[in-house]
């Protein structure tokens, strides 16, 4: 979290696409994503809910990010638990997650 308070997000997941495709500019990508990553704030419904997470955008960004890269070929959501959190928690983290998943199959939020 710390290079992405200091570079941004962008700066961030360009950096990892680039170090991913360094040594084959063809390289098929599996992202596994884990919801935990994302600030309890907008995804509680997890079981290492950790404060100063993902922001919603941010969240969105690095799954649109791997998409527009056109090298993702597989993807896993995975650590939402919506049996951790309140009705509204887990429909909150349930929403998010579908809204990630299109997000990896190109669809931008903005």
């Amino acid at each position: 979290m710390t290079d992405i308070d200091h570079f941004g997000i962008g700066t961030v997941m360009d950096y990892a696409i680039q170090h991913l495709v360094a040594n084959d500019p063809d390289r098929p990508i599996h992202l596994s994503y884990d919801i935990d990553s994302v600030d309890p704030v907008y995804a509680p419904a997890t079981g290492t809910a950790v404060r100063g997470g993902l922001t919603f955008r941010e969240a969105h960004y690095v799954a649109e990010a791997v998409a527009s890269s056109g090298l993702l070929v597989s993807a896993e959501l995975v650590e939402l638990n919506p049996t951790l959190s309140t009705t509204h928690g887990a429909n909150v983290t349930i929403d998010l997650g579908l809204q990630i998943i299109t997000s990896l199959m190109g669809k931008s939020i903005i």
